[in-house]
């Protein structure tokens, strides 16, 4: 690559994920599926159905950013992403809309990994891998913004309906696949001559699994970090259906679920200030956090339960920030999108035994 602006660089990535998250039915789409006449058991296994698909092309999809290139799987994701949205648009029933919700866990799978793997390797391609902790809080930040003001329009949402609402989030999505093809490609580690396809993902599996055989504290890191994210994650899903529920105004629902997504951003730059604490300390408040939140959905008293769901939020960015500055560290660049969609697949497997379960109890 002769010419490389890292600044221009990064900045599309951050405008891929501050245009291709505003998506103002994918924010509210539990509280969209509840509108249709699906119940929350219902929702929890289309949940646990786009776990499924995350448990069996998770893996893969890191291997095929890895090995076919990063930007052209990024733009796959855009693609893909889009589909989901109008397979959504035509869903009629319980199964044609859990087909609509695998191809966006595709989406999400070919993403995962893909995007942070792009980020750290152009960063350490300009000799500016320190600004890595840096990026990866911004764009949190970014993403949790966008994704909450997204939420305001739940209300409008529900009034337009599904159809309209994932129409608006297509067109959205074209503009986000443009900004992909306008990326670069970087190679950190340069190959003297060509290797074939077929020897490339050999290796990279094979390396990938020895990293995590020999690394016993970066298993440990995914696990853990996966499930506080999956309870996390959950009780801020439920909490769409539960809140209107509990008496809250559907004309309010849009502005609760915004202080909440305010509540992740602020965990994901209020980990900045805390670079070299330990990563245990982290996990215990951010735990406590956590569970807290999921406590108080069974108030039944609204303006408590969005109490709960800003902590656990802001508990939930605050320790997945860490989590991935820690593991970029860690992980060899040729192997990186491979091992960050390991650690997605360990969150995948855990939210497909716990959607259906929290749905019933929840529910």
């Amino acid at each position: 690559m002769q010419k490389f602006n890292i600044k221009n660089q990064i900045t599309k990535l951050y405008m891929v994920t501050a245009i291709g998250y505003f998506q103002i039915a994918g924010a509210s789409w539990v509280a969209l599926l509840a509108l249709r006449g699906f119940s929350l058991f219902e929702i929890g296994l289309m949940e646990s159905i786009f776990h499924v698909v995350s448990f069996i092309f998770e893996i893969p999809s890191g291997v095929v950013a890895d090995v076919f290139g990063r930007k052209k799987t990024l733009a796959l994701s855009r693609f893909v992403s889009l589909m989901s949205k109008i397979f959504m648009i035509v869903s009629t029933n319980f199964w044609t809309t859990a087909f609509a919700i695998g191809f966006s866990a595709l989406s999400y799978n070919l993403e995962s990994g893909t995007r942070e793997a792009l980020a750290y390797d152009s960063l350490k391609f300009a000799g500016k891998e320190e600004d890595y902790n840096k990026y990866a809080s911004t764009e949190m930040v970014i993403y949790r913004i966008v994704n909450s003001t997204a939420t305001l329009c739940a209300g409008l949402a529900l009034i337009l309906g599904y159809k309209i609402a994932y129409a608006i989030d297509a067109v959205i999505g074209v503009v986000a696949l443009f900004i992909t093809f306008t990326l670069k490609e970087v190679c950190v580690d340069e190959k003297p001559e060509a290797t074939r396809v077929t020897i490339r993902i050999r290796k990279v599996v094979r390396e990938s699994a020895r990293f995590l055989v020999t690394n016993k504290r970066a298993r440990g890191i995914m696990i853990v970090n996966s499930f506080v994210g999956a309870v996390s994650t959950l009780v801020l899903f439920f909490l769409q259906a539960k809140l209107p529920m509990a008496g809250l105004n559907n004309g309010l629902l849009g502005p609760s679920l915004f202080i909440m997504g305010l509540g992740a951003a602020l965990g994901a730059r209020m980990v900045t200030h805390f670079p070299q604490s330990n990563y245990v300390k982290l996990l215990l408040i951010s735990g406590t956090g956590v569970l807290f939140a999921f406590a108080m959905t069974f108030t039944g008293m609204p303006y408590i339960m969005i109490a709960g769901g800003f902590v656990g939020a802001f508990a939930d960015d605050f320790l997945e920030v860490r989590t991935d500055v820690i593991l970029n560290e860690m992980i060899p660049s040729e192997q990186r999108a491979t091992l960050v969609s390991v650690s997605s697949f360990m969150f995948s497997v855990i939210m497909i035994v716990m959607s259906g379960f929290m749905g019933w109890i929840m529910g």
